[in-house]
């Protein structure tokens, strides 16, 4: 394991020294306030061992990529017949974007634009109150990491209710179609919720390891739906910043405007990031450099 630690000590340092960090999301006011200077680093590799740079043990705000747990939990339950209600397409637009739902009647381009999501997150819910969608989701990410210490921050879910407008009208707009079964205001709070969780590096490195079928991680993901979401993550998880990604990366991954990034090296690894300053597209600026010099430093790339 001396290539992983001699690869992570290079790039953190050097990320580290270019201090080109980016801007914090600015439109949730819980995370405006982040010091955008922060970095950490997790990788779980095949031997379940956890490599570690910088703040692993901060906790942070990981927003859209609570949106693989709402899509494994949702799959769950409604199975594939949520394909019929979200599509599986690269969007090449914002992720609040309206323009594409309003184009397609209704029917979001994938899970991981915010309208997609809420799709999703309204599918979970079927009917139920949102704590138990919740404690679904926050059970799944608990056994997926192997840590019952993980939990929803409750000023950032406030914070993104009082803030978030377009995603209320991204909602209704979907209901005016038909495509939300229970009411905007309900599936709303539960998706504000998800969004809130919190998480360590360490900890969403080691809820990873299911995606990247590594040996001794938790059996939760089957097969077949882990290809899928991989092959989503490819395509689809930093919106219309995804093909760049895929570009300077080469590898499965999705992104959290707090400045998270969850990447997947199938069969070999799970790799955790948290840079709070974001580039042009919403990802994590030192976060997207972090993830592209050490794919590239230890050769992993799915192409």
């Amino acid at each position: 394991m001396s290539d992983i630690l001699d690869s992570l000590k290079r790039v953190f340092e050097e990320v580290t020294q270019e201090a080109d960090w980016g801007q914090p999301a600015q439109y949730i006011p819980e995370l405006a306030e982040v010091d955008p200077a922060q970095l950490a680093i997790s990788v779980c590799t095949a031997d379940g061992k956890t490599h570690s740079a910088g703040l692993s043990d901060k906790l942070f705000s990981i927003q859209s990529i609570s949106k693989i747990f709402s899509l494994i939990a949702a799959l769950g339950r409604a199975g594939d017949q949520l394909w019929t209600r979200v599509g599986c397409e690269p969007s090449g637009t914002s992720f609040d974007s309206i323009v594409l739902l309003e184009s397609e009647r209704g029917q979001p381009r994938n899970p991981f634009v915010n309208a997609g999501a809420i799709v999703t997150t309204d599918a979970l819910l079927s009917g139920r109150e949102p704590k138990m969608a919740l404690a679904e989701i926050l059970g799944l990410v608990r056994a997926m990491a192997e840590d019952d210490n993980i939990h929803i921050n409750a000023d950032v879910a406030k914070s993104e209710q009082r803030t978030g407008e377009r995603n209320k009208a991204l909602a209704h707009y979907l209901a005016s179609y038909g495509n939300l079964l229970n009411p905007p205001d309900l599936t709303l709070g539960t998706y504000f919720h998800q969004c809130a969780i919190e998480m360590t590096t360490v900890q969403l490195a080691r809820a990873g390891r299911t995606l990247a079928r590594i040996d001794g991680a938790p059996k939760i993901v089957s097969a077949h739906h882990a290809r899928r979401l991989n092959a989503l993550m490819m395509t689809c998880g930093h919106y219309d910043g995804s093909g760049d990604f895929a570009f300077k990366v080469g590898l499965p991954g999705k992104s959290g405007v707090g400045g998270g990034l969850l990447v997947i090296v199938p069969g070999k690894a799970s790799i955790a990031i948290w840079s709070p300053g974001l580039n042009a597209y919403g990802n994590s600026k030192a976060g997207t450099r972090v993830a592209a010099m050490l794919s590239q430093s230890m050769g992993w790339s799915i192409f």
